[in-house]
């Protein structure tokens, strides 16, 4: 893959970028690792099984699912998890190193959140309804909700990259957000996990507007903007209490009042 930056030097997939790996990144691909062994344990399953994202969330109150799910690898073929793993650093640290630490942990924090918030709230709806699916949550877990919104970023800032589908066929990278909402789909036609699916398009979308300064951002950008003014506004309220001082507001003029030349 290259960047669509101008001057910019190949990255991603073997384009040699320079410079040791962000190690967040590392990190983020051994907590991934140890979540996947774990679960071959009898003794450290049971620790895994309650951070993944259940009905328990509802159920009995387990809420910090909603921020651990995405860090619970899910139990795949050993060798499609070592490559899951690999594709995770390509894309995790272009993406990292074109955000920056703190863009890249808010955008994946609103990201993730926002998907798994989604699909608890949908699978409850559908759960009172009688409609809801046995396999709920099985399309949102561990490294394939990670990769969704590491690809969906990347497709955002660098749209005009190749990247080699299956390895094979080169497409351009912002095609990949409707592959990625297709695929969800496929996925959601064989598990009938429709809150997965809805997850999965949340992810996609916010990411895809946070980047790009859509809607969402600006939204939150102007409400952020509001609380700063009302606090400060607040806090010199305060402050003139404290002090005392009282505003005096002029006389206002008087339109008969005789004026000389040199007044403009």
């Amino acid at each position: 893959m290259y960047g669509n930056r101008p001057g910019m030097r190949p990255i991603g997939f073997g384009g040699g970028a320079a410079g040791p790996p962000p190690r967040d990144i590392l990190w983020l691909l051994g907590i991934l690792f140890v979540t996947y062994s774990l679960q071959f344990f009898d003794g450290t399953r049971g620790f895994v099984q309650l951070r993944r994202l259940s009905r328990d969330v509802w159920e009995r109150g387990f809420l910090w699912q909603l921020a651990t799910y995405p860090f619970i690898a899910e139990m795949t073929g050993g060798l499609w998890f070592l490559v899951s793993l690999l594709i995770i650093f390509w894309f995790g640290r272009d993406v990292y190193r074109y955000l920056g630490r703190r863009a890249f942990w808010l955008m994946m924090a609103w990201g993730l959140g926002a998907a798994g918030l989604t699909a608890v709230v949908v699978q409850l709806l559908l759960d009172v309804s009688g409609l809801g699916s046995p396999y709920a949550f099985v399309l949102m877990r561990g490294q394939g909700i990670v990769l969704t919104v590491l690809i969906a970023a990347f497709a955002t800032v660098y749209g005009n990259a190749t990247i080699l589908l299956f390895f094979v066929l080169p497409l351009k990278a912002r095609w990949f957000l409707g592959l990625e909402v297709l695929f969800a789909f496929m996925g959601f036609l064989t598990t009938k996990d429709f809150a997965g699916f809805l997850g999965i398009c949340v992810a996609v979308g916010l990411t895809y507007s946070m980047l790009t300064g859509g809607g969402l951002r600006k939204v939150l950008r102007e409400w952020r903007l509001k609380v700063e003014r009302k606090v400060l506004e607040a806090r010199l309220k305060r402050m003139r209490g404290r002090s005392g001082l009282r505003i005096v507001k002029p006389p206002p003029e008087e339109d008969d009042e005789p004026r000389g030349p040199w007044i403009n």
